[in-house]
């Protein structure tokens, strides 16, 4: 018992500078920012707060005209087309390229590969001013040639999200064609030789041998792309919140309607309280996602 209690002493005083960092680089900051959602921290009360309990949480969660469940709101349609649509084109793009004897597969993935390797900054306002600007924007050069008139393509909510889910759908796209691409490719191809020997269509073959097969190994970036949408700050707030070059539009996600409250009102102790809510359900999630897993193990 001795030695045991002086084995853990010593692992716990090896482990204590990195424990240290830990709770310094993530506990802290997540035990400070729900002590200040408990606050009424603004541009009224920077340094004379008070603690107020629970009233920016109620005021998030069950206030209606607050703001923030509209944008919850969002966010979750938000998150659940971009993740249906990453996968039916990640899916459709991955078999094109896992089409037996294919010339320039490696060209293709090469070029599929591009809007991931550019900067994310450079990409959004490349599509914001090239794109999709009211004035001299492509899209609306080509509908004028065609005879039709132009579009304020982030003017309106709903074209604005149309646009994001788009430019969010050009970043995120080739990781989900990767991992699926790398999951096909691991396929032991006797499973289809034997399937079409046995007279089976290409969707019974898809349904059964493809998808259960690459289930497992896809699972993780699904998971991650979640988070990523589901937290995606830059797309929305470049396209259309940028500080000196708004659109109009009236379209958030959680993430932005926090950033407006913490950075533009300066309301840090409702914007605490949103990010605390945040936290939760990607907590929650992630929480579910393990239990699935395990479930299935």
């Amino acid at each position: 018992m001795k030695y045991r209690k002086k084995d853990t002493l010593i692992s716990y005083l090896c482990s204590a500078p990195s424990l240290f960092l830990i709770g310094l680089m993530v506990v802290f900051p997540i035990a400070y920012t729900f002590y200040i959602s408990l606050t009424n921290m603004n541009v009224y009360h920077w340094f004379d707060f008070s603690i107020i309990g629970f009233e920016n949480y109620v005021k998030a969660l069950f206030v209606f005209d607050s703001g923030f469940l509209s944008a919850l709101g969002a966010t979750i349609l938000w998150t659940v087309v971009s993740m249906i649509l990453q996968l039916v084109i990640a899916f459709v793009l991955a078999s094109l390229l896992n089409i037996e004897k294919l010339r320039f597969r490696k060209l293709y993935k090469t070029i599929l590969m591009f809007p991931w390797a550019m900067p994310g900054y450079v990409s959004i306002m490349l599509w914001k001013t090239g794109m999709f600007n009211s004035q001299f924007g492509l899209l609306n050069q080509w509908m004028e040639k065609i005879g039709l008139e132009s579009v304020r393509w982030l003017g309106t909510d709903v074209m604005a999200f149309v646009c994001c889910t788009f430019v969010n759908l050009w970043l995120a796209l080739p990781f989900m064609i990767m991992i699926m691409d790398g999951a096909m490719q691991s396929i032991d191809r006797s499973y289809y030789e034997s399937a079409v020997l046995e007279g089976a269509t290409w969707l019974e073959r898809t349904f059964y041998i493809t998808i259960p097969a690459i289930k497992s190994i896809i699972a993780p970036a699904v998971v991650i792309t979640v988070f990523t949408t589901f937290k995606q700050f830059d797309v929305v707030y470049l396209l259309t919140q940028q500080a000196g070059a708004k659109t109009g539009s009236g379209f958030h996600t959680i993430l932005t309607y926090a950033y407006e409250n913490a950075f533009i009102t300066n309301n840090y102790g409702y914007s605490s309280a949103i990010s605390v809510i945040i936290f939760a359900l990607l907590l929650l999630f992630s929480a579910r996602f393990q239990m699935s897993e395990e479930g299935e193990r």
